[in-house]
């Protein structure tokens, strides 16, 4: 199954699990410290919640969510196909999953598209190499960082 992620910036996790277990009706899938994660069945839908005090409300990133390797590979050989670049990443550990994936580059507007499998979770969130500044998960609601060289890259 394929399914879109949402990848949100949120000032409070408690807060905002709160408000998206009711939205959907369904509880988190995963949370970690300043990490939460929907797998929303109806619509498909990932919804990944970053606590990021200050930039809550803005997007992190946006993905697609593919059933596994093959999938990320048949999926870059498209995109390719059609003049999009694209940053590798393999057996990579990201928001507490070890993850098949890459990212999309070149959307008009400066998005950030992920496409991606989860092989198994870890209890890491995981740093990664990346072209643009992305900020990673508060471990307390006083602080946030960021890295030039680590994007929030969610599953």
């Amino acid at each position: 199954m394929s399914r879109l992620q949402l990848a949100l910036n949120v000032d409070d996790l408690e807060q905002s699990i709160a408000f998206y277990t009711s939205l959907f009706g369904t509880e988190p899938a995963k949370v970690k410290p300043g990490y939460a994660n929907f797998a929303v069945a109806e619509p498909a839908l990932k919804l990944v919640l970053i606590e990021n005090p200050g930039r809550g409300g803005s997007l992190n990133h946006l993905g697609v969510e593919v059933p596994d390797t093959d999938t990320v590979d048949t999926e870059q050989r498209r995109l390719a196909g059609a003049g999009l670049a694209s940053v590798d990443e393999r057996d990579t550990t990201c928001c507490y999953a070890k993850q098949d994936k890459f990212w999309v580059e070149g959307a008009p507007d400066g998005e950030r598209w992920e496409i991606y499998t989860v092989l198994e979770d870890t209890q890491e969130f995981g740093q990664h190499a990346g072209e643009n500044e992305m900020t990673e998960p508060s471990s307390d609601s006083s602080t946030s960082s960021t890295s030039s060289t680590s994007p929030v890259c969610c599953a």
